[in-house]
């Protein structure tokens, strides 16, 4: 498919347009979305029209499935503040106040009163670009309905007023009537087949508000702030402002698993790291184990036993807590956890695959940390891979393995992705790697598996079919986008090469499973979850891992 290149020009223009904007804001300290400030933002996203985002540039018609991937990575209630204040961590959970954490993005949320939401943000500056590009993409939309909902008097017509009264039935749990959906529909601008099947989705989403309910607050925060003059501001407390970009979250999280590791006395034993969700590498390890009763025979069996119960997930947890898996639990508020695993307490021969016949792996450790977000990578693999000052030792990192998502620019959902190099986005940073995994080590899986170049982007929410078009057609032949990979690259390649905490001859392994084709109507991220069709390559991958890891030791 060709693809505008003046176009994917104008894109990049306006990405590089909206960081420069968002980074001075910061700096500044606050600003108005409805502001010249705001309005700036607002049209360099309707510019770039992300993919994620659909039909945003409508003037008329509200983009729905962007509204729940947005509604579902902010916290609830959000959409009735006017004050949004973004703020380090300063005591507000120690002082009573009750955390609101989104459903599918981390982070600790509190809401003072009706009017301001404060929003933690301890994960660097990608989580700030993240949420205030949500929040851009929501003023947006509050802009349609309120165009919507005003008369040429500017006075609300009857259509608002019928919406209003239905969101109050909503909320004293009456029954929404059928006239609901016209309403509805007339506000967003959308068919009523269209509004009754945004409604269902919204109504099956357990980390949102009702589609009325987010309509109508959108809608009346925007109304108010012309009638009444109440003006919505974004504001960043001077402590984040302070702290941002110093890694005071990530060493703190460093320091806390490398004195675990001293006082279970691991620090001597060969140490593997691996990035990656905490419960591959545990039912890989363990969960034949533990579930032998129920007999599993293969990958397959095992991962339909631990993805359909629950009770089968914490059956395997136990078992693991039981034969030398150690958890941390996150206290710094980076939002990522580890796993310590003694590997002299696993039963590989239990394990009915390739990893039952490996050498045995007589005394090495591996380190499984939750998988970090955009820059904070760089972040907490620098500090993790740098000796520990307090008792000068340093870690013996002998491996380290990044298995995450990412959007494939080649294939389709649930593929498999090998990178050669990571190319960091509006830079001229790129990072060649000598990956221990590659495209032949799947060949036996029956999943399409792709190797090359991936692009780390510096968010997935902006990005559109142009300039992904450009990443995968032009001579950079990129075959996915993530927002990591340069940056745990970056930190590994300077605790080998500058620092020398680490060996230079370190082995790297890269996997990445896909969860969406951006390129694809219908296959984007805020299509759905990628579900049941990410748990095999997720467990292939983490098969392969150990596989290397075990025949390395």
């Amino acid at each position: 498919m060709a693809y505008s290149k003046k176009k994917s020009r104008q894109s990049r223009t306006a990405i590089e347009r909206i960081y420069i904007t968002m980074r001075h804001l910061f700096i500044r300290g606050s600003y108005k979305p409805t502001g010249k400030s705001g309005h700036t933002l607002m049209e360099s996203l309707l510019e770039l029209e992300p993919e994620i985002y659909g039909s945003i540039a409508d003037p008329e018609r509200m983009e729905l499935d962007g509204l729940l991937y947005v509604a579902e990575r902010l916290p609830i209630g959000i959409e009735e503040c006017r004050f949004i204040q973004l703020i380090a961590r300063e005591g507000l959970s120690e002082s009573g106040h009750e955390a609101i954490i989104p459903q599918k993005r981390r982070r600790n949320c509190y809401r003072i009163d009706k009017d301001r939401m404060y929003v933690e943000m301890s994960r660097g500056r990608s989580d700030i670009y993240d949420i205030l590009t949500h929040l851009t993409f929501l003023y947006i939309e509050a802009e349609k309905i309120k165009n919507h909902a005003l008369g040429k008097d500017n006075k609300p017509n009857d259509n608002w007023l019928c919406i209003e009264r239905i969101v109050q039935q909503e909320q004293e749990d009456n029954i929404v009537e059928r006239q609901a959906l016209v309403y509805l529909s007339n506000a967003i601008g959308r068919t009523v087949l269209e509004t009754k099947e945004a409604v269902t989705k919204f109504g099956k989403s357990r980390g949102s508000n009702s589609l009325y309910h987010l309509v109508y607050w959108l809608g009346k925060v925007a109304i108010d702030e012309v009638l009444l003059e109440k003006e919505k501001e974004i504001t960043f407390s001077a402590e984040l402002r302070d702290v941002i970009g110093h890694h005071m979250y990530g060493e703190h999280w460093a320091n806390h698993i490398k004195q675990l590791i001293l006082e279970k006395g691991l620090e001597k034993r060969p140490l593997h790291i691996i990035s990656a969700n905490l419960h591959s590498i545990l039912n890989m390890l363990y969960g034949f184990d533990a579930l032998k009763d129920q007999g599993p025979k293969s990958i397959e069996e095992l991962t339909q036993l631990t993805a359909s119960s629950n009770k089968n997930m914490e059956k395997v947890r136990s078992f693991a807590n039981k034969h030398g898996m150690y958890e941390i639990t996150d206290i710094a508020g980076t939002n990522l956890n580890v796993q310590l695993i003694d590997m002299e307490q696993v039963n590989l021969e239990s394990i009915p695959l390739e990893l039952s016949s490996m050498p045995s792996s007589e005394n090495s450790v591996l380190l499984v940390m939750d998988y970090a977000f955009g820059e904070q990578a760089y972040e907490c693999m620098d500090e993790l891979l740098k000796p520990f000052e307090e008792d000068g030792f340093s870690l013996e990192v002998k491996s380290i393995s990044i298995m995450g998502k990412a959007g494939i620019l080649k294939g389709t959902k649930g593929d498999i992705m090998i990178p050669t190099a990571h190319v960091f986005e509006g830079t001229g940073d790129n990072y060649p790697l000598p990956n221990d995994l590659s495209k032949a080590d799947f060949e036996n899986c029956h999943i399409d598996t792709y190797q090359g170049t991936m692009i780390t982007v510096l968010g997935t929410s902006l990005q559109n079919k142009d300039i992904l078009h450009h990443f995968a057609e032009s001579t950079w032949k990129s075959i996915g986008l993530e927002m990591e990979g340069a940056h745990y690259q970056k930190a590994i390649q300077s605790a080998s090469k500058i620092r020398n905490s680490v060996n230079e001859d370190i082995k790297v392994r890269y996997a990445y499973y896909a969860s969406d084709n951006p390129l694809e109507t219908g296959s984007t991220l805020s299509s759905g979850s990628l579900g049941a069709e990410g748990v095999l390559p997720t467990y292939w991958i983490t098969l392969k891992i150990l596989e290397k890891i075990l025949g390395q030791d």
